[in-house]
């Protein structure tokens, strides 16, 4: 069976694991270098994931999609990449903008970054609150019909935008946040999402690395490192999910995979989540996911950890 997937009710067909670009970009992660993003790109194709993603907003001057440039370009028309515009760095901080005009402006410089004719998904970043959704979606329709863009995506939409932006223009994927622990678009989105035949590819679903299992009781986070902002990395909500991750950590090692590969694998196999996006900066990170490509959980798996997850009990996120 082929672990191809489609792009809603689009022929481009992606895997089930996506590298996530964020991270080579240097912004917040620390310990970043170009060598290594470099070999961290060739490393998920060398691993069988075709897909990319990445945005106009990664990194202070667009490196993300340039090294994706610099180390894949040789094999472009092998790779689907999606990229992201209405998020720019000013003064290095980030500012919203889903004007039509800037996000026709943001998708030409991200297509001469990435040194290619088109991308196959373009996602809207994130609701702007001065520009109608509508507004936003005008825009991504000419550059849809101009064919610069083969598919249209949108990030951190609520419902209602969702269904504003769709009456514009057609909606091929939908990119929220979701993993084991933080799972509230499966309350409405993710219905709407699959009624639709609208793709759902999910970032953290390692919970910004919390869920691979890497990260001792007594970590002590880097002073740049910006996960430290987050609720589910201090206090009780640390204890009680080092607490979830040794139960998980039992399974993993009886199936013979990572605790990682079993969080993404799990992430995979839910309904109506198409892909998973896997944020990496080394290439022993990204090879490590990628195997996932090549197994899936049985039911009884699925339940011994769905009893897990229960036994954890709502998440402060």
């Amino acid at each position: 069976m082929s672990p191809l997937r489609n792009i809603g009710n689009t022929k481009i067909q992606i895997t089930p694991i996506a590298m996530g670009c964020w991270p080579i970009s240097g912004v917040t992660s620390v310990e970043v270098t170009e060598q290594a993003s470099l070999a961290t790109l060739k490393a998920a194709f060398d691993s069988g994931i075709n897909f990319f993603d990445t945005a106009y907003c990664y990194g202070y001057e667009g490196e993300s999609e340039r090294l994706i440039a610099r180390a894949l370009g040789d094999k472009r028309d092998q790779l689907v990449i999606a990229t992201k515009g209405g998020i720019h760095w000013a003064d290095r901080k980030q500012v919203r903008d889903a004007s039509p005009a800037r996000i026709k402006q943001e998708c030409d410089e991200s297509l001469q970054r990435l040194n290619t004719d088109r991308v196959e998904l373009y996602y809207l970043h994130g609701p702007d609150p001065e520009i109608p959704v509508s507004e936003s979606a005008g825009a991504f329709k000419e550059l849809l019909d101009a064919g610069k863009i083969l598919s249209v995506g949108v990030s951190n939409f609520n419902l209602e935008q969702l269904q504003e932006f769709a009456a514009v223009c057609p909606i091929s994927a939908y990119q929220p946040r979701y993993n084991m622990l933080q799972r509230d678009i499966e309350a409405d989105r993710l219905p709407w999402c699959i009624e639709n035949q609208v793709s759902v590819m999910v970032y953290w679903p390692l919970m910004k690395g919390l869920l691979a299992g890497k990260l001792p009781r007594d970590h002590q986070f880097a002073p740049e490192d910006g996960r430290q902002k987050y609720p589910m990395f201090h206090g009780e909500e640390w204890n009680k999910n080092q607490d979830f991750l040794d139960e998980l950590r039992i399974l993993a090692e009886e199936w013979n995979h990572t605790i990682a590969q079993v969080v993404i694998r799990w992430t995979i196999q839910q309904t109506g989540i198409t892909c998973a996006l896997c944020g990496a900066k080394r290439p022993e990170q990204i090879k490590e996911n990628a195997e996932v490509i090549n197994f899936e959980l049985s039911p009884s798996q699925i339940e011994s950890i769905n009893r897990l997850i229960q036994q954890r009990g709502p998440i402060c996120s």
